[in-house]
């Protein structure tokens, strides 16, 4: 043991310390503070995952006179159509009025997952127009979260008796119960 310390004491003869005047002092990005929020906010949820991905930072408020429109790949046109057209009965009513951003992701997310679970094709999202000047600020999270949730197959601004640009049909992709129905009575005729 001794050997090893000469040896090492040897090594470090010549050695220089570095100057600490020269060093850089780290800026933090954020402040004390709200690290320490963060961290008693994750050690009061007792390990509870947020499975909510929705983003609740960086969209730009959205003219309140915007109309939403979304259709992902694959769903037929005539479909699309009377969704626009507010042809498809709205199953269930999601009114996000007088909600904060946090509060209206955690409502839109909970409410699609659920209405997925019950078999639910359409639906209404009511979010409002936003103010005159400033422009739809939930307006414009709603547009950007429905695009983000794959159980959303399409989505466009309502007619003007559910609510014009404030609200917004929304058109959920079907459960495996449904589709294996469709199957069944689509094949019926065509079995030999």
């Amino acid at each position: 043991m001794a050997e090893d310390e000469q040896s090492f004491a040897d090594a470090m003869l010549d050695v220089v310390p570095t100057n600490t005047a020269d060093r850089i002092q780290r800026v933090r990005d954020k402040p004390l503070t709200q690290t320490l929020e963060h961290r008693r906010a994750a050690a009061l949820s007792h390990g509870k995952v947020d499975d909510n991905y929705l983003v609740t930072e960086g969209i730009e408020p959205l003219d309140r006179y915007y109309i939403l429109d979304f259709k992902r790949p694959g769903i037929q046109n005539g479909v699309y159509r009377k969704l626009k057209q507010g042809k498809y009965e709205a199953e269930a009513t999601l009114d996000l009025h007088r909600l904060n951003i946090e509060e209206a992701r955690k409502e839109v997310f909970d409410f699609i997952i659920e209405a997925e679970s019950y078999c639910i094709r359409s639906v209404l999202i009511v979010h409002g127009k936003g103010a005159q000047k400033g422009g739809g600020v939930l307006k414009a999270y709603v547009n950007r979260w429905l695009q983000d949730i794959p159980q959303v197959q399409a989505f466009h601004s309502a007619k003007k008796q559910h609510g014009s640009t404030g609200s917004v049909y929304v058109l959920l992709r079907k459960g495996e119960a449904q589709k294996n129905e469709n199957r069944l009575r689509y094949n019926k005729g065509r079995e030999s």
